[in-house]
């Protein structure tokens, strides 16, 4: 049998797939009972005298796809003879019935101290796995975060190449599409880098996690294990600490003015190494059975475990006492900075406009990273790709602090946005003068430099000084083609003094900051242009028509939430008929509104052809094909005749309409839901329906009845509450349509607010005079 375990397991070898990857591969076909073993028991079969056959057809499997099933035979048949004569040999253990009491507890302890040597050998081995994972994944994060900056400073030195091609006299158009094409190279690299540091410090943390449970499991197992020897007499002895780790030596990271090349070489080596510790780490916890949502216990990266026995701590470099040469060893200040950017970039990216974005710039800085923080932005903000003309001014537009002395930057009480008229709101750039240079520089800057402290008597003025001992970092904000604003972080003399990579951090900060800002006035221009579009194909007075009355109202969404699509229309056909729709198009956006304003068009010329309400939808779903796959709405279109009192209600998956009876009388009318227009390939179907004389027809987006707090059935329920509420107030004298809107928007919560809501609303007043 030890023959037959040796060649399955070098098959594995030869085929370079480990236990865990061998478990992986495994399907419940491979076993007549269905079942794949786990991954603790199937390394005790690759490791024992109990190997099934079935477990040395699977390994056949796995390790030679591409051999045929002759060949798979031949291979197999003189194993399968080894495998044979394993199971028919003689058993050389005792049975245990036979054996006295006290032997059998013998054999018994025995068997579980070897258990617990074998479990705490392998929790050993992915303990060291996984803290070698985990330092080689802080040691990838902090070199990330070096490539990063360099990164940065790559991007504003191919932009301010890119710049002086454009305004270069003769044009040098060759050379300019290389560099452009060098900064799309260089801002794709800086995205990968991004991920690739999130993804480092998610490995960091799972090894820690899964070390530290290792850990637990250890301390565990000493427990059981000293709990054994103390049954059997024999003193307890503790295991030996564990061996320091080897320090991994630290990758070569491109120095100065790192290439695009250069880059993307560290980039490969990064991965590379993150690619081979995930694997080691993943069978790592899976040999001590971790897994993410374990509720073991709450961990803590480098937490020592307080224990009296067996090991005292979860990493080989945090001895107790010694915390200062931990924290160098471990690099634990790097690992706190790439820790606060993250958290600080992603409170940054929250904001929606640039006040909420600069808000979260101040609050991330102060007090953790600086003790007072300048934000100044230029006035008027650039938006896109347009090109400003006139001088460069920044104005103050926020400040934020911690309370000192008075007559100080620091004195200013935190976040105040609109500065008093002892500071200088605004400060004019000079061209050629010190300001323009550092903020042509790009990169941020101590403030103790001359030309500094000549850039920042310039921006600050006159009316604000900077206390003696204060240290000062300049960080201009350069978005995407242009110098947006600049920051100005201070930290008090009592505070340690800014390092070199504090410059990385301001710079990183910085440069979110400037991305978001320009994101977020680009999404600003958008929504104007979008809300402008949608009123103005929104129209603008509703026709009166004989035998009914129209109305409607249209309210945007919160000024947090970006225009929609919801539209509404009302038109006379021929024969007295009136035409009524309403519809909402799914996405805000610009092409939202554009789509919007051709089905509208659509709806007007289908309909005045005498087509069928059904019809019109079908022709609505055929244009919206052409239109691509962003023309998705719901759409329903009612026709009424007040000669007939009868209305024809189509409906492409909006929502039902609701009808208020004379008397008080609510119903939500069962009308097919259908497909919405754009989904191609739907039949449409129209239901004809009484329209007595003083009904009112009220039709309605998903704003007035779904929020975040309310699902949509609920909310037509309440709808539908509400009408009748109103209809048994007034009784048989009708509420105008005007009150009825008011009536029905009372429902809505202050913050209920999501979406824009649009209503029209048809009173049937029939035709009194159709009858002798």
């Amino acid at each position: 049998m030890n023959l037959l375990v040796e060649t399955v397991r070098s098959w594995l070898d030869d085929a370079c797939v480990t236990v865990t990857g061998f478990h992986h591969r495994l399907t419940d076909d491979h076993f007549h009972d269905q079942h794949v073993p786990p991954l603790r028991k199937l390394r005790d079969l690759l490791s024992g005298a109990d190997l099934p056959w079935e477990l040395v057809e699977a390994a056949a499997d796995v390790c030679f796809t591409g051999e045929s099933a002759t060949q798979t035979e031949a291979r197999l048949a003189p194993l399968r003879e080894l495998w044979e004569i394993a199971q028919t040999a003689p058993a050389a253990a005792v049975s245990s019935d036979a054996l006295p009491s006290v032997a059998r507890e013998l054999l018994e302890a025995k068997d579980r101290t070897i258990a617990a040597y074998q479990e705490i050998d392998r929790a050993r081995q992915a303990f060291q796995a996984s803290e070698h994972g985990r330092l080689q994944a802080l040691q990838m994060a902090t070199m990330v975060f070096v490539l990063l900056g360099q990164a940065q400073a790559t991007i504003a030195d191919l932009k301010r190449r890119a710049d002086g091609l454009q305004i270069a006299v003769p044009p040098a158009p060759a050379q300019l599409a290389a560099v452009e094409q060098h900064l799309d190279r260089a801002v794709v690299q800086e995205h990968d880098l991004r991920s690739e540091l999130g993804r480092a410090e998610q490995e960091r943390d799972t090894a820690q996690q899964v070390a530290d449970h290792a850990a637990r499991r250890i301390q565990q197992l000493e427990r059981e294990l000293s709990q054994f020897r103390v049954e059997a007499g024999q003193p307890y002895e503790a295991p030996a600490a564990l061996d320091a780790l080897p320090v991994v030596r630290e990758a070569d990271m491109p120095a100065g003015n790192a290439a695009v090349d250069q880059i993307e070489q560290a980039l490969g080596k990064v991965r590379s190494v993150l690619d081979r510790e995930h694997e080691a780490v993943r069978e790592a916890a899976d040999s001590v059975g971790w897994r993410p949502a374990s509720d073991d216990g709450v961990v803590v990266a480098g937490e020592v475990l307080a224990t009296g026995e067996g090991l005292s701590r979860t990493t080989a470099d945090n001895p107790s006492g010694d915390t200062a040469a931990f924290v160098e060893r471990s690099g634990q200040a790097g690992a706190d900075r790439v820790r606060y950017v993250g958290a600080a970039t992603r409170r940054i990216a929250r904001g929606i406009d640039h006040d909420e974005i600069v808000l979260g710039l101040c609050r991330a800085t102060v007090p953790t990273f600086a003790d007072a923080i300048l934000v100044y932005l230029r006035d008027p903000l650039p938006v896109g790709d347009e090109r400003p003309t006139g001088p460069v001014i920044f104005r103050l537009h926020r400040t934020d602090s911690i309370p000192e002395e008075p007559d100080t930057i620091s004195a200013r009480p935190p976040t105040q946005p609109n500065p008093g008229p002892e500071m200088t709101v605004s400060a004019k750039v000079r061209p050629g003068g010190p300001l323009a240079e550092v903020l042509r520089g790009v990169r941020p800057q101590y403030g103790d430099g001359q030309t500094a402290r000549s850039a920042l008597a310039e921006l600050l003025g006159p009316n604000i000084r900077l206390p003696d001992g204060h240290r000062v970092i300049l960080a201009p904000l350069c978005g995407r083609r242009r110098v947006i604003g600049t920051t100005v972080y201070v930290r008090r003399a009592d505070r340690p003094a800014f390092e070199p990579d504090d410059l990385l951090v301001g710079a990183q900060l910085a440069a979110h900051t400037a991305l978001s800002v320009e994101k977020a006035a680009l999404r600003g221009r958008e929504a104007d242009a979008v809300d402008m579009l949608q009123r103005t194909m929104l129209p603008l007075y509703l026709p009166q028509p004989a035998g009914v009355q129209l109305d409607s109202r249209y309210l945007p969404a919160a000024n947090t939430a970006r225009v929609g699509g919801d539209w509404y229309d009302a038109f006379p056909l021929p024969g007295s008929r009136v035409a009524l729709a309403i519809g909402d198009v799914m996405g805000r956006s610009m092409t939202a509104a554009a789509v919007m304003g051709q089905l509208r068009v659509m709806t007007k010329a289908l309909a005045g052809e005498g087509r069928p309400p059904q019809e019109v939808l079908r022709g609505l779903d055929r244009t919206a094909l052409e239109l691509g796959d962003e023309a998705l709405a719901t759409f329903l279109f009612a026709v009424y005749d007040p000669i007939a009192d009868r209305v024809t209600i189509a409906n492409a998956g909006h929502l039902p309409p609701v009808m208020l009876h004379p008397g008080g009388r609510t119903e939500v009318l069962r009308v097919p839901t259908g497909a919405p227009i754009g989904v191609g390939g739907v039949d449409f179907e129209a239901v004809e329906l009484d329209a007595p004389a003083g009904a009112t027809l009220l039709l309605y987006t998903d704003g007035l009845v779904e929020s975040r707090i309310r699902d949509v059935w609920t909310g037509i329920e309440q709808l539908r509450e509400r009408l009748t509420q109103v209809g048994r107030l007034t009784g048989p004298s009708a509420p105008s349509l005007e009150a009825l809107f008011d009536e029905v928007l009372d429902m809505l919560d202050p913050g209920d607010r999501d979406d824009d809501i649009a209503l029209l609303a048809a009173r049937f007043d029939g035709v009194p005079d159709r009858k002798p």
